[in-house]
């Protein structure tokens, strides 16, 4: 990760290196989410997101872009179809993705929040909640 004043760039992929990614621009809202569908997409108790501005965000692996699959309508989830790791929602008119946060290169940003509470596991601790910052 680099970082020149505001600018930001940040790298990813999937397990076996096919799919890669740069999302250059702030990140936003680290948070895990303990929906149904996160934890069957998972295997897991929740799934660990982060945002990037689509305007700024590149799919660079010799693999192009992962497989998309339609999770709801409206709702796509990235996937590469050689290692099979997922790595991505990106929403129909969205203007940011979301990468899982381990698909990240460097694994520098902390969860920030924790959606379906009342779905999450019993046997993990939550995430506290953090408040945004106020705008200035």
């Amino acid at each position: 990760m680099s970082d020149t004043g505001q600018q930001q760039t940040h790298t990813g992929g999937c397990l076996c290196g096919r799919i890669r990614f740069t999302a250059a621009g702030a990140p936003f809202y680290p948070h895990v989410c303990s929906c149904a569908h996160c934890k069957k997409l998972s295997g897991g108790p929740m799934m660990t997101w982060v945002g990037f501005p689509l305007a700024g965000f590149s799919w660079d692996g010799e693999g192009g872009e992962p497989t998309w699959y339609a999770e709801f309508p409206g709702a796509g989830r990235g996937f590469c179809p050689t290692c099979g790791a997922r790595m991505c929602a990106l929403d129909d008119g969205s203007e940011a993705v979301f990468v899982t946060l381990m698909s990240l290169d460097e694994l520098t940003l902390v969860p920030e929040n924790q959606h379906f509470r009342d779905e999450a596991v019993g046997w993990l601790p939550q995430v506290p909640h953090k408040d945004p910052a106020p705008a200035s």
